[in-house]
């Protein structure tokens, strides 16, 4: 996979201290990363990109929306982000992403493309279970809720109850005798 170039950021000529980046994610986003999950997306990613002398340490904090569909009803609804990660980069002899938080890239590098945090970052934001908040508080009105609810266990239970075999009937009259 090519790496966007708007998510690559030339370290080497920024001065020591905090610089500030901010990214629009989109459909295309993701799209590069092939990931179809959501409808649509409107996330805002504010960086907070600090160089020290010997390492870097990036604060990402992603806010928005992203429309995905109900895992019970399949109905579309927008999902609220809010999430953060921390990352140091240092340098090293060889390039290292083995720990989540720690990025080593080798001592001659002089940019670096967090395209792949913003990815990871967004997508591990989104429930793995996803409700439509309408299931939640009883307001959404779906047929596939209606039939789940006709088939739930409670009214087969009902049903049963009410539908009795005469043959055991019969068999509990000789208990009662």
């Amino acid at each position: 996979m090519r790496n966007l170039a708007e998510f690559t950021i030339p370290f080497k000529g920024l001065k020591l201290g905090k610089h500030q980046f901010e990214y629009e994610l989109d459909n295309r986003f993701f799209e590069h990363f092939e990931y179809d999950e959501f409808n649509s997306v409107d996330v805002k990613i504010d960086l907070l990109f600090e160089k020290k002398t010997t390492m870097m340490e990036l604060t990402f904090k992603a806010t928005g929306t992203v429309n995905v569909n109900c895992d019970l009803t399949n109905e579309p609804y927008d999902q609220p982000i809010d999430s953060s990660l921390f990352l140091v980069i240092k340098f090293g002899d060889e390039f290292n992403d083995e720990d989540e938080d720690l990025l080593i890239i080798p001592h001659g590098e002089f940019e670096v493309n967090i395209q792949q945090y913003i990815y990871e970052l967004v997508v591990l934001s989104v429930p793995a279970k996803r409700i439509h908040p309408g299931v939640e508080d009883g307001t959404l009105e779906s047929e596939v809720l209606d039939r789940l609810e006709e088939l739930s266990l409670k009214n087969q239970k009902k049903k049963n109850e009410d539908e009795t075999d005469p043959r055991w009937d019969k068999l509990k009259n000789l208990l009662n005798e």
